[in-house]
């Protein structure tokens, strides 16, 4: 199973996927679903239904359709609290550490961590990092894998074809 980061619907509608110019790559992860390959978590739903934009249309539209897997089991949620004293603990600047912890972020390693899944992310690991806490790093500290977008269409076998 997958976990995807918002930044991955975001980058997808923003660039290499926008709706107009590649609708099979939101039906591909539309077809992902019934089997849960691909979700998300709650949090991430929070924050991209608040977009105002087509995006936060797509995703509400979506709300109830098992994608969105919820962060209030005891695993998740004893995995959370130890995700947020290994950032406290980190060396990262305040300010850094209060906006990781108020996002979807630890949520996706401490539900990816609970059931064995892989986080999807755009960000990159950045090593000696201080201004900003990366997803990868996080990722890393709890031995959760991580993979951008194009790996996971590539694990995925996705196809897009050109219409005629």
């Amino acid at each position: 199973m997958f976990l995807t980061d918002a930044n991955v619907f975001i980058e997808a509608k923003n660039r290499y996927y926008d709706f107009d110019i590649c609708p099979g790559f939101w039906d591909w992860m539309d077809a992902q679903v019934p089997g849960q390959k691909v979700c998300s978590i709650t949090p991430v739903y929070d924050e991209l239904a608040d977009g105002g934009d087509s995006l936060a249309q797509w995703i509400k539209d979506r709300k109830n359709d098992g994608r969105f897997l919820k962060v209030d089991d005891a695993a998740a949620q004893k995995l959370f609290a130890h995700v947020a004293t290994t950032v406290q603990a980190g060396a990262f600047k305040p300010e850094a550490k209060a906006e990781f912890l108020a996002g979807a972020d630890p949520w996706l390693v401490a539900k990816a961590r609970a059931i064995g899944a892989t986080v999807v992310t755009q960000e990159k690991f950045q090593a000696g990092a201080l201004r900003r806490v990366p997803l990868p790093n996080i990722c890393q500290a709890f031995d959760v894998p991580y993979i951008d977008t194009f790996e996971l269409l590539k694990q995925g076998a996705a196809k897009f074809k050109m219409a005629a």
